[in-house]
């Protein structure tokens, strides 16, 4: 009986992961689409909100990052799982963020990219074994899973302002331009974003080193010492920007040379452990 309860269970819980999954993919990718529509109808000085179908599409992903990855056998944490775990994450940073901040804009790349990174969880095969997983270990994924979000939202801001300072120099506009916030709001975006995610980003290595004792092993040395590469890069930007006053191409440039190396340093290295070796 025990054992036919527990195929009932299985069963059950991969029909929610799939509707989960289905409804976030189609509400991501709406939702994707109707805010480009209010992006390039909007004023600047009335930004877009973030519709409701976004919000429902990330609560249908909560559902399926939670039945997907926090499994009875432990903590599922494969590149399929962990890339749709960080894709939730991100978009829940520009929808906590787009109530105070004319951050919802971003959401018309990142709503389509995190459909691709549903299916691309869903359709992918397990390539890790689940992990026991306690309080020192949920922490350690927390901090470094928020500091992976808020640098991607940091890196994809650098990208638009790199855009918003080509399209200045060449002194020619176009809808978008003129719909998107002032360069010095997106300026000032971008800095907060590195600012709390080098917080979320030391707490995740240093709850590392503290709590995990393999943080320096073989198999994960490059992606310890690449992620301190990582620190080093944003936590210079930063003083440079306070002290120094950086800004422009200077924390464009380094913000895409931090969070590359942060790319490299995880799913690098998920990538070569669980398909290559």
């Amino acid at each position: 009986m025990e054992l036919i309860a527990g195929h009932c269970k299985l069963g059950l819980n991969i029909q929610m992961i799939l509707i989960s999954s289905f409804i976030a993919l189609l509400g991501y990718l709406i939702g994707g689409w109707r805010q480009h529509k209010l992006l390039i109808t909007s004023s600047p000085q009335q930004q877009p909100r973030p519709t409701k179908i976004a919000v429902i599409a990330w609560l249908a992903h909560t559902v399926t990052v939670y039945l997907h990855a926090f499994t009875s056998q432990g903590l599922l944490l494969d590149l399929g799982s962990a890339t749709s775990l960080i894709a939730w994450c991100v978009v829940g940073v520009v929808l906590f963020n787009s109530f105070r901040k004319p951050a919802a804009n971003l959401l018309v790349v990142i709503m389509p990219m995190t459909a691709l990174c549903v299916a691309f969880a869903i359709f992918t095969p397990p390539t890790a074994a689940p992990m026991a997983y306690g309080t020192e270990l949920m922490l350690h994924i927390l901090f470094s899973f928020l500091a992976y979000a808020l640098f991607a939202v940091a890196a994809l801001q650098a990208v638009i302002l790199a855009y918003q300072n080509t399209v200045l120099k060449s002194h020619h506009s176009s809808a978008l331009m003129r719909n998107l916030p002032p360069l010095q709001t997106m300026e000032s975006l971008l800095f907060e974003m590195l600012a709390v995610g080098i917080i979320m980003l030391t707490l995740g290595l240093g709850t590392g080193f503290i709590y995990m004792e393999d943080m320096l092993a073989q198999q994960v040395a490059h992606k310890t010492l690449l992620s301190l590469c990582a620190w080093v890069i944003f936590a210079g930007l930063l003083v440079g920007h306070y002290r120094f006053g950086w800004r422009g191409r200077i924390a464009v440039r380094w913000t895409l040379v931090g969070f590359g190396l942060l790319l490299l340093a995880y799913f690098g290295s998920k990538l070569v452990i669980e398909y290559l070796l």
